[in-house]
């Protein structure tokens, strides 16, 4: 049965090499991009309003140590946040000021949600998401993803996040995102 744990900052900080595990399953990314990643995701806890939560693996009897399969967490972005300023300037541009700050101005920022390869396609991710969002205060919910037909970008579309802007790189990169985002409550 999975459950999810809340975490705030301090327990999120104590558990980032599960946190680059599961993130390191999931992304596949190259070795020399993890410590820089790890180095990010410490910085994130220390923001505005920064929520965890943990999706954890428990048998019935409760005799072994919970499973932690997925974890994902977010932030309520502000001026002064790399990703937040990237984003706001771009979709500006595209869409206009009004409109970059309807959806940027009281955001929740969904950094990052990543499901061990091993429980993906479960519905874990969505319930996280799900979970992570009930209850904020801000008006909208963004993130970005790969623009291209992954799994993640089709369960966002699912849940009903809307691209703002596509084909997105972001400065000193080369892989093309989606920014995509949808009022709250997410209903």
């Amino acid at each position: 049965m999975i459950e999810f744990r809340g975490a705030g900052p301090a327990e999120f900080t104590e558990r980032l090499d599960t946190v680059i595990d599961i993130y390191t399953a999931a992304m596949n990314p190259p070795p020399e991009q993890i410590a820089g990643r790890k180095t990010i995701m410490r910085n994130h806890g220390t923001y505005p309003h920064f929520q965890c939560y943990f999706a954890e693996l428990r048998d019935s009897s409760g005799e072994t140590p919970p499973q932690t399969v997925g974890f994902a967490y977010g932030f309520r972005g502000t001026t002064g946040q790399w990703w937040h300023d990237v984003v706001i300037r771009a979709l500006a541009d595209h869409a206009g000021e009004q409109a970059a700050h309807a959806w940027m101005g009281h955001a929740f920022e969904l950094a990052e949600i990543h499901v061990h390869p091993d429980h993906q396609g479960k519905g874990v991710g969505r319930a996280m998401i799900r979970t992570l969002c009930a209850g904020r205060a801000e008006r909208s919910a963004v993130l970005s993803t790969h623009d291209r037909p992954t799994a993640a970008r089709h369960l966002y579309a699912s849940m009903g996040f809307a691209d703002l802007l596509t084909r997105f790189v972001f400065p000193g990169g080369h892989e093309e995102y989606a920014i995509v985002g949808r009022p709250l409550p997410l209903g």
